[in-house]
């Protein structure tokens, strides 16, 4: 459906930087965009766009919001913490789906996200991806920087895809970080920064140096997962993460994965010599 056919795009908005690339995107692309601020979690960006904001328990108001704004699709885009249900005030829709979601939650993140993907769906609204909503953000594949990987690097890639896949196939995680063919990290709940900062705790042995950059950061979808929601993002501070912990460079699944702000990433990138890569599914 092209932006000109479709209706607006309504982006659920959590924190981070995601949400603005794609409403900016889909925006520069000519199609009207209506930001559902989530609580306080969305940035002052979602003021540049026509928004409204609602708690993590006001569905009934989110499905007004989104018709009275023309929304024919939405994505659901940002960093928003696994709630405390107990702790949620839900609004009458939200109470009579609240069963069916607490009990997609107790299977796993992406049941959940499924779960709410088929709520929405229910009241005629299409959940598409950010690969739909924001095409030019999704990873190419090939190498994106000057800095290039060496031999030991590409290995370094290649075990780190298995690794991140083997372990997303049970709901874990979407990155590993691998250094001379020996897996340092796996992300869990923690997140991808928090899965690098744990490799400067390790001994300098197994693991790079400022003085000599080794290891790669390795992020790609769960094979289980529902590619609408939750893809691998790569950001500015990904690069600078990466490149604090000796780190020589980051791939990601091209077109499973998202790079936002792609010049700023490939800037950042190459002023501190780590490479970029997108790796063919």
């Amino acid at each position: 459906m092209s932006g000109a056919a479709a209706g607006a795009l309504g982006i659920i908005a959590g924190g981070g930087e995601l949400p603005r690339a794609i409403a900016m995107s889909a925006q520069a692309a000519g199609r009207k965009v209506f930001v559902l601020r989530l609580g306080d979690l969305t940035g002052d960006w979602a003021n540049g766009f026509p928004n409204e904001q609602v708690a993590l328990g006001e569905l009934g108001r989110a499905f007004k919001a989104f018709k009275a704004h023309a929304c024919t699709d939405i994505t659901l885009a940002g960093k928003v913490q696994r709630p405390k249900f107990s702790e949620i005030k839900l609004d009458a829709r939200a109470v009579l789906a609240a069963p069916r979601v607490v009990a997609a939650a107790l299977k796993g993140d992406d049941a959940l996200l499924r779960a709410v993907v088929d709520m929405f769906e229910r009241e005629g609204l299409r959940v598409v991806g950010a690969a739909e909503a924001a095409p030019d953000l999704i990873a190419k594949p090939g190498v994106m920087t000057r800095t290039k990987p060496t031999q030991e690097g590409l290995g370094d890639v290649e075990l780190a895809l298995k690794v991140a896949r083997a372990m997303g196939a049970f709901d874990v995680g979407q990155a590993a970080i691998v250094c001379a063919g020996l897996t340092l990290a796996v992300e869990a709940a923690e997140g991808t920064d928090a899965t690098m900062a744990r490799v400067a705790n390790l001994p300098e042995h197994i693991r790079g140096t400022p003085s000599k950059p080794r290891g790669v950061l390795v992020k790609a979808p769960k094979p289980i997962q529902d590619r609408k929601t939750d893809l691998p993002v790569v950001g500015v501070d990904t690069v600078r993460n990466a490149h604090a912990v000796s780190l020589a460079g980051i791939a990601v699944e091209a077109g499973g994965a998202l790079i936002v702000d792609r010049e700023a990433v490939i800037a950042e990138a190459d002023k501190l010599g780590v490479f970029v890569m997108g790796v063919p599914r």
